[in-house]
C-alpha cells in the first residue's frame, strides 16, 4: 500500500470526520452493500421493452465489471484494507473481509449510473448519476475501507467497460441477435471461470485468502446464473413471449413495486431451502438462485403485465 494513499485516508479520518458525515455516509455506502440488488434491477429493466436498452446495458455493464474486478483482479491481486494496516481507524461499518483491491462498491455505481447517464438525456437523471458517482467511492474511503487507488481503478475500469458496452447495445437495436450473441459471451465466460476457481482451488495460506477465494466463487456463481437466465428470457421474448406493456401511471408503479419486492422475496426466500437441498453448497445454490430469480423476472412476472394494463380503463 503507498505511503501517500494513507496519507490522503488520514486527513480523511482527521478534517473531514464528524457526526453529520457520519450519519450519511454509512446508508450511502450500503447502497451498493449487496450487488444482486442491481441485478434484479436490470432483470426488471430487461423485462420492459421500453428500458430493454437501458437494463441489457446495465446488465453487461455489471457483468464485466463483476467479471473483471471482482472475479479476476482481486483473489489474484489479494490486497489488504487500509485499516487492517492502520488499526486506529475508527470502523463504522462492520469489516469487509475479502481484499480491498479493486472497489466493488464503486465498480458496482459507476458500471450501473454511467449506463443510466449514457441512455437517459433528462438533466435530472443525469444529475443524480454524477452525484451517486462521486459520493459512493468517497464514502468508502470515509470509512476507512478502501484506498484511492482502489476506488480511482474500479471508476476508471468500470466507466470503460460502459463506455465498451453502449455501442454494442445502439447495435443490438437494429439486430437484436446481436444481444442474444453477448449475452451467450458473458455465460460462457462466467462459467469458463467457475471451472478454473475449481481447478484451482483454495491455495490460501491465511483465513483472509480463504475469504476471498469463497467469496469470488460464490460471485461467480451468481453471475452464471444470472447471465443464464437472461439469455434463456432473451430467446424466450424474442421467440415466444409477447405481453402488454402499456397501464396507466399508477398501474406502471404498481407493477414495478410488486414485481421488485416479489424478485427480493424470492432472493432471500430460496436462500436456506437451495443451500440445504444442494448439500450445503451456498455458492451453486446462490447461482441457482439468481437463476430463478431472473427467469421469474424475465418469464413469468410480464405474464401479468396483461392485468395491469387493464387498470384504470373504462
Amino acid at each position: 500500500m503507498q505511503a501517500f494513499e494513507l496519507t490522503i485516508l488520514n486527513w480523511i479520518q482527521a478534517h473531514l470526520r464528524c457526526g453529520v458525515l457520519d450519519a450519511v455516509m454509512v446508508p450511502v455506502s450500503r447502497i451498493c452493500d449487496h450487488g444482486e440488488v442491481w441485478i434484479l434491477l436490470a432483470a426488471i429493466l430487461l423485462a420492459i421493452p421500453k428500458t430493454r436498452k437501458l437494463g441489457t446495458c446495465v446488465a453487461c455493464g455489471l457483468a464485466l465489471d463483476l467479471l473483471f474486478c471482482n472475479l479476476a483482479l482481486k483473489p489474484l491481486i489479494g490486497r489488504v484494507r487500509p485499516f487492517a494496516v492502520n488499526p486506529t481507524v475508527s470502523l463504522l461499518i462492520p469489516p469487509p473481509v475479502d481484499a480491498s483491491f479493486p472497489s466493488g462498491h464503486t465498480q458496482n455505481i459507476v458500471g450501473t449510473t454511467a449506463s443510466l447517464f449514457a441512455c437517459r438525456k433528462e438533466k435530472w437523471v443525469r444529475i443524480v448519476c454524477a452525484v451517486l458517482m462521486v459520493l459512493v467511492p468517497f464514502s468508502r474511503m470515509y470509512l476507512g475501507v478502501h484506498t484511492p487507488l482502489d476506488v480511482g481503478v474500479s471508476f476508471v475500469v468500470a466507466a470503460a467497460l460502459v463506455m465498451l458496452v453502449y455501442p454494442l447495445m445502439e447495435e443490438a437495436d437494429r439486430r437484436p441477435a446481436v444481444l442474444t450473441r453477448t449475452i451467450a459471451v458473458m455465460v460462457v465466460c462466467s462459467g469458463l471461470f467457475v471451472g478454473y476457481l475449481y481447478l484451482r482451488g483454495d491455495t490460501g495460506a491465511t483465513a483472509e485468502d480463504t475469504a476471498n477465494y469463497v467469496s469470488a466463487l460464490e460471485n461467480a456463481w451468481k453471475l452464471t446464473g444470472a447471465t443464464l437466465g437472461m439469455l434463456i428470457a432473451n430467446i424466450a421474448d424474442r421467440k415466444y413471449i409477447r405481453f402488454e406493456t402499456q397501464a396507466v401511471w399508477w398501474a406502471q408503479l404498481i407493477k414495478l413495486a410488486v414485481g421488485f419486492g416479489l424478485l427480493l422475496a424470492i432472493r432471500a426466500g430460496l436462500k436456506a431451502p437451495l443451500i440445504a437441498l444442494l448439500g450445503g453448497s451456498a455458492a451453486i445454490a446462490g447461482g441457482v438462485r439468481y437463476l430463478l430469480v431472473v427467469l421469474f423476472a424475465g418469464c413469468v412476472w410480464p405474464l401479468t403485465f396483461w392485468w395491469f394494463g387493464r387498470l384504470g380503463r373504462r
